[in-house]
């Protein structure tokens, strides 16, 4: 009984970060957060000593590109003694041990360097859990479940814990010495601490220099994002609680910048739903790196896949900004890469597509686009008595729609799908996922496909809903033919941005098509739809209203209100709706744009105009 009252007691003195007169700080390298609550932590206790985990011989460099703070530098040595390959550490703000120099200056404490001369540190694994975990637990819970399941140890590992446990055991005992070391390292040190070590072999000093990388280089070589660091060192000077640093705010704030410079170089939007899947994608990419928050290469990765090249590239330049880094100075500048600084790093490739001014070389005989010989003529010749549309458009756009009802038949189909054991047919063929899942059993499971009742009679595709007013131009199309659908869109002005005499251009904000043709009135003035709240519930009532067949497609960013799924029950119909983020981004930009021609007439010399 009085083992088991004493074994707490044992337990909170393993667990405990004081020792003597030494107060460990065990902290995760290159994180923001450790960094803040590193400094609170000095700021609290104001100790005589702050020991650090770097190494002795380079002290003079580390405190010379301190002064420079905030402004960045690297630390240049040969990887060997003889060796053209240099090794570079660069020293940021935003490094616990760093921020352990800075502090220990504004407290006037004593700085001791605990990494020993003669051997270089050892390649040790940075297996961490997401220091993100600091904005919701405390820094000595974070340790503790880090240190319920120690990484393994080698003689490397042991020789260099030993020698900076030689620092330690030569501190004054009356001194109160703060000590901040790797997490990876923090039970080895404690390991070498209880007995005696001897004083490391001496090292044969090599050349070293401080260096100054060059802006453009930062988000390479960096732990952390450029942009992260500068936010976090505006806020340092504030004293904020490490519980403030918070980057899921920062992130936002990054891909706004990006977004807004974005629209400036590009003149395109981030649609809502695009905003929307980039955070679930970062949330996913996350998760399966075992993080709570996505990091930079992370959301790069996002930004291309979901939006295209350009804004991926707006979004890493946008980290990579640092407002105090200056390219000339009087350190030599040198642009690193980051396999330069780095063991294991990850590529991305970025093809940016930008309007070239150089006028390209062109073939002979290809003619020039056509421009106004003055400003406005164009316009002038739009007399306004009928419109249509450009018929090579009306193929692209008829087969898209031919190609979601294709997609939406084919997800009902997923829907009905039934599995079960191989007996006398193979029915749709065979299960490969459910057979392998069953293996055990030595059961053959087959795939049974229901038919789809019914057919896709109306497509609703809605890029935008409208709810600030910018497509204002509204109207109903008959089909020419009887391969041609009849349909209803609003869009932007397209007189407002002509492109050839009487040849205006617009933007989409939503369209329905319906088959068969020559059937449709006015949509827009028609009072049975006008209890519809946008201009997407509208047309959405005349997909209902003039399909002929059992389902309606309905593309959007959201799915309709459930009001719609008893008016489609009502007139027998059904709402197969489609994430507009499941779509290729590329060709929903494609199929945006609508050319308006002024009379058919115009159909003539339109293809002079249209590209």
């Amino acid at each position: 009984m009085s083992g088991g009252a004493d074994l707490p007691q044992d337990r909170d003195e393993i667990l405990s970060l004081r020792r003597g007169h030494l107060r460990y700080f065990p902290v995760v390298p290159g994180r923001i957060e450790f960094a803040a609550a590193l400094r609170q932590a000095l700021l609290d206790e104001r100790p005589d000593v702050v020991a650090v985990e770097l190494p002795g011989w380079l002290k003079p460099l580390y405190m010379e590109a301190v002064d420079r703070l905030p402004e960045m530098s690297v630390v240049m040595y040969p990887e060997e003694a003889e060796s053209d390959r240099g090794v570079y550490i660069v020293v940021e703000p935003g490094d616990p041990f760093v921020e352990a120099l800075r502090t220990a200056r504004e407290i006037y404490a004593e700085v001791l360097f605990l990494e020993p001369d003669a051997i270089d540190r050892p390649h040790l694994p940075d297996l961490y859990p997401d220091s993100y975990a600091l904005h919701s637990i405390s820094h000595g819970a974070f340790v503790e479940a880090y240190r319920l399941h120690p990484q393994p140890r080698n003689d490397e590992m042991a020789d260099h814990a030993a020698a900076m446990a030689w620092r330690l055991q030569g501190t004054d005992p009356e001194r109160r010495v703060f000590v901040a070391l790797s997490l990876n390292l923090f039970d080895a040190v404690l390991d070498a601490m209880e007995q005696p070590q001897e004083a490391p072999a001496p090292r044969k000093l090599q050349f070293s220099e401080l260096l100054n990388p060059h802006p453009d280089c930062l988000a390479e070589i960096t732990q952390e994002a450029p942009f992260y660091q500068e936010l976090y060192d505006r806020q340092r000077d504030e004293q904020w609680p490490a519980s403030a640093i918070d980057r899921r705010p920062w992130q936002v704030r990054l891909l706004k910048e990006a977004e807004l410079s974005y629209q400036i170089q590009t003149g395109e939007k981030l649609a809502h739903w695009q905003r929307r899947m980039m955070a679930r994608f970062t949330r996913n990419l996350a998760v399966m790196e075992s993080q709570l928050v996505a990091g930079l290469y992370d959301l790069t990765v996002a930004a291309r896949s979901i939006v295209d090249d350009n804004f991926a590239w707006e979004v890493w330049r946008a980290a990579n900004s640092y407002s105090w880094q200056q390219t000339h100075c009087q350190l030599e500048t040198i642009n690193l890469s980051a396999n330069e600084v780095f063991l294991h790093s990850r590529k991305m490739r970025l093809r940016r597509r930008l309007p070239r001014r150089k006028q390209r070389l062109m073939p002979r005989g290809l003619k020039q686009r056509p421009k106004e010989a003055l400003p406005g003529e164009w316009a002038e010749q739009v007399d306004g008595t009928s419109i249509c549309s450009y018929p090579p458009e009306d193929l692209v756009i008829e087969d898209y729609g031919r190609f979601l009802k294709s997609r939406a038949k084919s997800l009902l189909s997923e829907d009905r799908v039934r599995v079960e054991p191989f007996t006398t047919s193979m029915h749709d063929g065979v299960d490969i996922r459910e057979t392998i899942r069953n293996w055990h059993q030595g059961k053959i499971y087959v795939r049974k496909l229901d038919r789809v009742s019914g057919d896709v009679g109306a497509v609703v595709v809605i890029f935008d809903e409208d709810r600030q007013g910018r497509y204002s131009y509204q109207t109903t199309w008959l089909g020419e033919h009887q391969n041609e659908s009849d349909m209803c869109f609003y869009a932007t002005q397209p007189f407002d941005h002509m492109v050839g005499p009487g040849i205006g251009r617009a933007e989409y904000g939503g369209f329905a098509m319906v088959l068969p043709p020559r059937r449709m009135f006015d949509v827009w003035r028609d009072p049975d739809y006008d209890f519809a709240e946008t201009k997407a519930e509208r047309l959405l009532l005349a997909a209902l209203d003039y399909c002929v067949e059992k389902h309606v497609v309905y593309v959007a960013s959201r799915p309709p209100r459930s009001i719609f799924r008893s008016i489609a029950a009502h007139l027998s119909r059904q709402i197969i709706y489609l994430p507009i983020g499941q779509l290729s981004p590329s060709k929903l930009k494609k199929l945006r744009v609508v050319h308006v021609l002024d009379g058919h007439e115009r159909r003539k010399i339109a293809k002079d105009y249209l590209w």
